[in-house]
């Protein structure tokens, strides 16, 4: 798949998500089959630029493959500047977020609220790839509500604009995650525009990726929540895509190496005070695959304050 001047080694993609889309998850997704990871959204108002936090979300020392830069705000000018401090910083595609249905987002008109003006929406588009020599790229809903799907009229748009992908995510904002995703809309946009589409939504396994992609024509799928916890889905699918055949699930000791790995990558790039704090999630999402782990298990990795008592508790959940 091509974005711009950047050929993806494959048609996967690992979604934008709030406090989890970090450095260490992306290049742990690209290891295991992402052809594209972006990252987390990174706020447009210059006040928070060069805060720890916003600077860690876009940070990309060591990454490989294609850096993309997720962008949000409602100014088109703070756009425009936050996408060329991105690019200058070493992004080589900026994504505006106009996807998110979170309500501290939408409350500012930011995210998916965007959707409602499509006024605004073209002079930040056109602000943002005017600003930069890099590719941009868009991630959308349907529409605001499922009275009001307008991505036919936000994929052209974002086309004369000069976006160079563009990202459907099945759903309106009011439906948040609520629901099943549809795909009649994302298989409307790509027999409207040229550009490369992606679908999004409800993508958890090698059947629905089969499924998405037959069904919508669209040039790639972006794979969201279902990857957390699991980062070889992206392999899986992968194989599935250019054999027709299944991989088999990983093993229990599968799953611990992964996860051990994760963990030390989440220590080094967060410190340790934090990155126990961060690794809870992601280790309780891992734990998932094991149908035999007990709520007290849970609780002793959840309760651990030091890398070092963490693992020992994770290398404890395994050793059953």
């Amino acid at each position: 798949m091509q974005i711009g001047t950047y050929t993806l080694q494959n048609n996967l993609v690992l979604a934008p998500m709030a406090g989890i889309s970090d450095r260490p998850f992306r290049e742990l997704c690209k290891k295991q089959g992402a052809g594209l990871a972006v990252s987390e959204m990174v706020a447009s108002n210059p006040a928070l630029r060069y805060h720890k936090r916003t600077l860690l979300k876009a940070d990309h020392t060591g990454e490989s493959g294609i850096r993309s830069v997720q962008i949000l705000g409602t100014d088109p000018q703070q756009m425009a500047a936050a996408a060329l401090f991105n690019a200058e910083r070493g992004a080589q595609i900026i994504d505006i977020n106009m996807g998110c249905p979170a309500k501290k987002v939408c409350s500012v008109a930011a995210g998916s609220a965007l959707l409602r003006d499509e006024i605004l929406v073209k002079k930040i588009l056109e602000a943002v790839v005017n600003a930069v020599d890099i590719p941009v790229t868009l991630k959308m809903r349907t529409g605001w509500d499922l009275d009001n799907r307008n991505a036919l009229e936000i994929a052209k748009i974002a086309e004369q604009a000069g976006i160079s992908a563009l990202t459907v995510h099945g759903r309106t904002r009011a439906c948040k995650f609520n629901g099943s995703a549809e795909y009649e809309t994302i298989t409307a946009v790509k027999e409207t525009v040229t550009i490369p589409v992606i679908a999004n939504g409800d993508i958890d396994s090698v059947e629905k990726a089969d499924y998405v992609l037959k069904t919508t024509g669209a040039d790639a799928i972006m794979i969201g929540r279902a990857a957390q916890g699991n980062p070889w889905l992206f392999a899986e699918i992968s194989h599935f895509l250019a054999t027709g055949k299944t991989l088999a699930k990983p093993t229990p000791t599968a799953i611990q190496t992964t996860l051990l790995t994760h963990l030390e990558q989440l220590y080094g790039f967060y410190g340790n005070v934090n990155g126990v704090r961060i690794a809870r999630k992601h280790i309780a999402w891992y734990l998932k695959h094991l149908e035999c782990i007990n709520q007290e298990t849970k609780d002793k990795v959840n309760q651990a304050q030091s890398p070092t008592e963490q693992i020992l508790q994770v290398n404890l959940a395994f050793n059953f």
